[in-house]
């Protein structure tokens, strides 16, 4: 018979009733991340329903069809580089340059029914077996075009950057819904416990004009949001305990979890605030422990770190970003983000007046390290699972924006974005823009066409991937059917 102390309880009864049944909550986050109420089912829902995914398996999110890819990385171009200057090549505008001619655009001067044009500022050449032709912005990017899927005929809802990019992440022109890491990290769960399943990694220069909204989780629970990692400094911030906290409760927290004493940290559960925030902190803990090691590029050798151009002063910070993307894909991360661009005017892509000045930085930035990043995930087998999604939230008009310069106003009516990776075939080209660039004319893809071959691709049925919210089954792609990209996967 178990003996009883003065307050007429044993020591198990007093345990739990002081805990108040939190230790049963862990308890049971414990037993599932063993596979105890999984046994009968399969490895990759067992991995799927585990604590670090923060849901239920995949199945019951929508993922309905074979995954090509474990990954994305997003490298986003902020501001809008301009596609008849890239990728998209229009050899019969040579020779009209500052001709006045009638064209429909719609930009943030409003809508304009004719305009001088800007003849493409470089020349292009054809690269790889597909002969695909290339800008001189691009001589590294050109080499891999064999591997990359060209999208020309690409449309948006806003030709203005901060609606048109909560589009281009979230689906949407207004902000408060997930944005698509988040619906993805949602879908699919982490494979790393010990990071956040989204990451995102902003330029140097600043963020985007709409900020933390382009990577909120929207009204799904937080810790499906992105997470900021810098490639300096603290790689994270904001993991100490909020103020508030009172020093012993964080002490007696950050010993429990670091030391793993189970037994202390359910006694102390009778806190209901320490109760509240125990998985949170824990999480901060373990990313504060492997956070580092993702920034520490002193394990790469000399030739990686010179490929992605690393040690250069152009290329230093995106290239240092590329290969951190590659690290995070390996150590299992979901989602990633880079920014390309940060802040206002020519700080980023929007090159509304000296086209020449504008483009040169941000591709001479970017273009080496892009290469690598495509180079580099093949060579290491991973290109094939990690889908590598590159451009902006628009593209720009054929004619120029003011009297007397070079600069182009938005264009959300048609402008190039390219996938590679994942399962997409590479070497192919989709749609195509008019003899000026300034619309899509044959076979307009719109963003939740992108979004719906991303998600394809990850294995979850676009339209069936939904979250329950506000009455309705929200989803990335609307209530309409959306189809992915055939002709590219």
């Amino acid at each position: 018979m178990a003996r009883r102390n003065f307050c007429g309880r044993t020591r198990r009864e007093f345990i739990w009733e002081s805990g108040c049944g939190f230790g049963s909550v862990a308890l049971t986050s414990f037993l599932t991340a063993d596979g105890f109420f999984n046994k009968n089912a399969s490895a990759s829902d067992r991995a799927a329903s585990s604590p670090g995914s923060g849901h239920s398996a995949v199945s019951s999110h929508g993922a309905a069809i074979p995954a090509k890819a474990k990954s994305v990385i997003f490298l986003f171009m902020y501001g809008g580089p301009s596609q008849i200057d890239t990728f998209d090549y229009k050899p019969n505008m040579i020779g009209m340059d500052n001709k006045t001619i009638e064209v429909k655009t719609f930009g943030r001067g409003g809508h304009r029914n004719q305009g001088r044009i800007v003849e493409p500022r470089w020349k292009f050449k054809q690269y790889g077996q597909c002969g695909k032709w290339v800008s001189d912005l691009f001589p590294e990017l050109g080499k891999c075009v064999d591997d990359i899927a060209f999208l020309h005929s690409m449309t948006a809802d806003s030709p203005i950057h901060g609606s048109a990019m909560l589009m281009m992440n979230s689906g949407k022109i207004l902000s408060g819904s997930p944005s698509m890491g988040s619906w993805i990290n949602y879908g699919m769960g982490s494979l790393n416990e010990n990071l956040p399943g989204y990451v995102v990694m902003l330029d140097p220069k600043g963020g985007p004009i709409s900020g933390a909204k382009n990577w909120s989780g929207g009204y799904m629970p937080a810790n499906y949001q992105g997470t900021i990692l810098r490639a300096k400094g603290a790689p994270l911030l904001d993991l100490q305990p909020p103020v508030g906290t009172s020093r012993e409760l964080q002490r007696d927290l950050i010993d429990a979890i670091a030391e793993n004493n189970q037994a202390h940290l359910l006694t102390r559960s009778a806190n209901s605030e320490l109760a509240a925030r125990i998985s949170s902190y824990e999480l901060a803990f373990k990313m504060q422990q492997s956070a580092p090691e993702v920034v520490d590029l002193a394990s790469e050798d000399a030739e990686t770190l010179q490929s992605y151009g690393i040690g250069e002063q152009r290329t230093d910070d995106f290239g240092r970003r590329c290969l951190m993307a590659r690290r995070l894909v390996e150590r299992g991360v979901r989602f990633i983000q880079l920014y390309s661009g940060g802040a206002h005017n020519d700080d980023n892509w929007d090159a509304h007046g000296d086209l020449e000045k504008n483009h040169n930085l941000h591709a001479g930035n970017t273009d080496k390290p892009i290469a690598a990043l495509l180079k580099d995930l093949k060579q290491r087998g991973l290109l094939d699972s990690t889908l590598v999604v590159w451009g902006g939230e628009f593209g720009r008009q054929p004619v120029a924006e003011y009297q007397a310069s070079t600069g182009r106003d938005h264009n959300s009516y048609g402008f190039t974005m390219w996938m590679a990776g994942g399962g997409i075939q590479g070497g192919t080209t989709v749609g195509t823009t008019d003899e000026l660039g300034a619309a899509a004319v044959e076979r307009p893809l719109h963003v939740k066409n992108l979004h719906a071959t991303v998600l394809h691709q990850l294995g979850l049925d676009p339209n069936k991937l939904s979250y329950f919210y506000s009455g309705l089954n929200q989803k990335l792609v609307g209530v309409e059917h959306v189809e992915p990209i055939q002709e590219i996967i």
